[in-house]
């Protein structure tokens, strides 16, 4: 099965504030590069790229020194508060570029610098006649203890059934504009897209990926990442 044509949408209005650092954390410097610059290059390299929509705020001053900002596959729209004003404003972008309403659109962090082209086309495969669409993901390996009010354990949760959400997360344009718009409307809280398309009463298909695709939040991700990298040939 060949791998579908896509759009990319990245969500980057956001400050990381955990990240304790002077800059919003897609900005800092990984092997020479800024995160968000790594977090694209899966994507850029791949074929089937019809085009990607970077949400960013409206005063950012850091995109437009980046080499990938000149690169024409790539538009800037303004993000919003939340994710998911933000991804709304890039499916709002993708139309005024061209995407329709079956096309395929890919949304994915943009301090997760470290998705494997294996994995990508695993999720495009997997999913390219899926009538709802799907995610990335990996199985809880830890222990999982739901906490109390006063700070301790309350149940031990069974871990079997548990997976722990990655990105990119992939869905159809249309479905995916919908169900963000009409769970915003109604004041539900969305953490990613995948979850607008559950309260849209859809059952997003998991696609398990490498464990090593982490998001950068804290400092200690990010150092973990530089060891990594620079343990590599």
């Amino acid at each position: 099965m060949n791998n579908p044509r896509f759009w990319l949408v990245i969500p980057a209005a956001g400050v990381g504030a955990r990240m304790q650092a002077d800059r919003p954390k897609q900005y800092l410097q990984l092997a020479g590069r800024c995160i968000i610059e790594h977090s694209l290059d899966c994507f850029l390299e791949h074929p089937d790229l019809l085009g990607v929509v970077v949400c960013l705020a409206p005063d950012d001053p850091y995109w437009p020194t980046l080499a990938c900002a000149q690169d024409p596959r790539i538009q800037r729209a303004n993000g919003g508060a939340e994710r998911a004003d933000s991804v709304l404003q890039g499916l709002l972008h993708l139309s005024q570029m061209g995407a329709g309403e079956g096309d395929w659109v890919l949304v994915h962090d943009a301090a997760r610098p470290n998705l494997s082209r294996v994995d990508l086309d695993r999720l495009l495969t997997e999913l390219a006649d899926d009538p709802v669409g799907g995610l990335l993901a990996v199985p809880a390996r830890d222990t999982l203890k739901r906490a109390g009010a006063d700070g301790r354990v309350a149940q031990t949760i069974d871990r079997s059934q548990i997976w722990q959400a990655f990105t990119p997360q992939m869905f159809r344009f249309g479905a995916l504009q919908r169900a963000l718009a009409d769970a915003l409307v109604s004041a539900v809280s969305i953490t990613d897209e995948a979850s607008a398309l559950e309260w849209a009463g859809q059952a997003p298909r998991l696609i398990e990926g490498r464990a090593d695709n982490l998001k950068i939040t804290r400092p200690e991700d990010l150092e973990w990442l530089r060891q990594r990298w620079s343990a590599q040939p």
